[in-house]
């Protein structure tokens, strides 16, 4: 249960007692919705899982929601977020079960689930629209840790125990490191959040009325949808992907990645459980790129491609699909975002060189700043930005957007299914 309610209920014992009832409302109204199709034909509870890394956990401050009521086009998105009041809307047909580095926190889908109970990720408009879509109670099981790659953490049992290529072990001796004991740490760290992530999902699944206490254990569950956003420690690793620059240099992580579906699928035993890939996309398109970007274009489409690659594979067509991040990145917020920046860093030059004082200098930034950036533009960042780029600068529009994208791309996986058939890949 979630920590928050429990405390609500001893500071006001009849707050308590309404948060109780409303509790067993909602439970008996996912009772019913479970059994939509007839009393006597209940349907399973589907069960997604989400996993990955820092942007998995989710880094928009809760503040960002702000800005998707100033766009006309996501005004729908913030309403479906927040109440009227602007408190965040409880989603009483969506449950989840998130494991993090903070433990465990489980309950009914609002914000607060990303990575603190200040933050949320795509894990929230994932639920809400993906229930929207499946009109039935659901059920998110999300493990997420930042700082993560594949090639370690998150290295699946046919991969193989990680292996340092002899360049690298040369460097260690010629550096006079313990070589033994660099080793040994590796293999303790390889696979450990794989294991953890399927260890809390058997957890979870095996007392599902613990998180949600309306399940229908004489319908049982269905594990419907895998979700996979992670990559950027893989992507920036120059040391375990040398040639990342060229055509090819991350081939190892399109090897590892399908390692990970095959085994994600023979762990649960959910032999052709859809996969849903979110491809890497932070900066936008790559050919989009300013000329400040440019010397990262070639590293982050190779990327990208090993990223989507998988889904090619003859064993995964039809089951496994990506969703391209990089449609979401909001490049108006990228560009205010750099060119707020470039000025504060012209601001700090000017005032070294005419030797002003703390006081000055802010003076200084603080008018530079106002001749560059419109009120409105202020706005906009003060409300859109929380976080760096590498966490799609904290921003609620974009995690939004990509979270909308997944329920998008696994609901069309399961309206092929029920229609006998498979999905495309993009």
């Amino acid at each position: 249960m979630n920590i928050r309610r429990n405390s609500l209920a001893k500071r006001n014992p009849l707050a308590g007692l309404f948060l109780c009832l409303a509790l067993v409302g909602s439970a008996l109204l996912g009772q019913e919705q479970s059994t939509a199709s007839g009393k006597n034909d209940p349907k399973p509870l589907k069960v997604f899982i989400l996993a990955g890394q820092s942007n998995m956990e989710g880094h928009a401050h809760i503040r960002t929601l702000q800005h998707l009521a100033m766009k006309p086009e996501t005004v729908a998105m913030y309403e479906a977020i927040q109440n009227a009041d602007g408190t965040s809307k409880v989603h009483e047909q969506v449950w989840i079960s998130y494991l993090s580095g903070n433990g465990v926190k489980q309950g009914q889908l609002t914000t607060g689930y990303g990575a603190n109970e200040e933050k949320l990720g795509p894990e929230l408009t994932f639920g809400i629209y993906l229930q929207q879509s499946l009109k039935e109670p659901i059920l998110l099981i999300k493990a997420a840790w930042g700082g993560k790659s594949l090639h370690t953490d998150f290295r699946s049992p046919s991969a193989g125990p990680f292996q340092f290529r002899d360049d690298q072990l040369e460097q260690f001796r010629k550096e006079g490191k313990d070589i033994a004991r660099i080793q040994a740490e590796k293999a303790e760290a390889t696979g450990a959040n794989y294991r953890l992530m399927i260890e809390h999902v058997r957890k979870v699944l095996a007392n599902i009325k613990e998180v949600y206490p309306g399940y229908n254990e004489q319908a049982g569950y269905e594990l419907a949808g895998f979700i996979w956003l992670q990559g950027w420690n893989d992507m920036v690793d120059g040391g375990i992907y040398p040639d990342r620059g060229k055509p090819g240099g991350y081939d190892q992580y399109s090897v590892n990645l399908a390692h990970f579906i095959r085994d994600v699928r023979r762990d649960l035993k959910v032999p052709k459980l859809p996969f849903v890939i979110g491809v890497m996309g932070v900066g936008g398109p790559v050919a989009d790129y300013g000329p400040e970007q440019q010397r990262y274009a070639a590293v982050h489409q190779n990327f990208r491609d090993a990223m989507a690659a998988p889904a090619k594979l003859a064993e995964f067509q039809g089951n496994v699909s990506n969703v391209l991040t990089e449609k979401y990145w909001d490049s108006q917020l990228s560009e205010l975002n750099q060119r707020r920046d470039s000025v504060k860093q012209k601001a700090a030059k000017q005032a070294k060189e005419q030797n002003l004082d703390r006081d000055a200098a802010k003076q200084l930034e603080a008018q530079m700043l106002a001749e560059a950036i419109s009120v409105r533009e202020h706005e906009l960042l003060k409300n859109g930005i929380s976080n760096a780029e590498y966490h799609y600068l904290g921003s609620a529009r974009i995690l939004g957007g990509i979270g909308k994208g997944f329920a998008e791309a696994m609901a069309e996986h399961l309206r092929q299914q029920a229609a006998g058939k498979e999905t495309q890949t993009d």
